[in-house]
């Protein structure tokens, strides 16, 4: 059952994909001068605490806590987590944790933000090990609630089903 999601979400991701694949504002674009060095498709939830709002601690709100996703490669195959942090974590070792740099809306207004990320650490020889700038684009779902959330669901946790393709650059190598 949980292959049959998540090929049915990797179909739904590549559709989208292709939709938006003539959309890549400016803000999110890797710099020019870094290759692609791994697309990999995730699947998973993104999770959100209800919590007093900072400007006002009688209303609440849904904040961001962190992501659970697989990683997939083009042909279906798991190689890899994504968790909080944010990181990224292969099954070849490496890993990377990022800080976003800059966002954009993206085009569909349900789902979260596209956004370019650079690497703050790196671990392992293998890709992610090299990462410099990590792209989110392609987004479907994942989006907290607009209405928000009541006093008596304080500390609790909402899963948000989301996919997203992450785009890991690095530097060009020089022989």
């Amino acid at each position: 059952m949980r292959l049959q999601y998540a090929m049915v979400a990797l179909a739904l991701a590549a559709t989208a994909s292709m939709a938006a694949a003539a959309y890549m504002p400016e803000s999110v674009k890797a710099p020019a001068e870094e290759i692609l060095s791994l697309q990999s498709k995730a699947i998973g939830v993104q999770i959100y605490t209800c919590r007093a709002r900072k400007d006002d601690p009688y209303r609440y709100e849904w904040t961001f806590k962190a992501p659970e996703a697989e990683l997939y490669d083009g042909s279906g195959k798991r190689i890899g987590r994504h968790y909080g942090g944010p990181t990224w974590e292969l099954d070849d070792g490496s890993k990377v944790v990022g800080e976003v740099k800059r966002s954009d809306d993206g085009p569909d207004a349900n789902a979260i933000a596209w956004l370019l990320l650079t690497a703050k650490s790196n671990s392992g020889t293998g890709v992610l090990g090299r990462t410099t700038n990590i792209q989110r684009v392609d987004t479907i779902g994942g989006r907290a609630p607009a209405d928000g959330c009541e006093a008596k669901q304080e500390g609790r946790e909402l899963r948000v089903p989301y996919t997203a393709t992450y785009n890991f650059f690095g530097a060009a190598s020089v022989d």
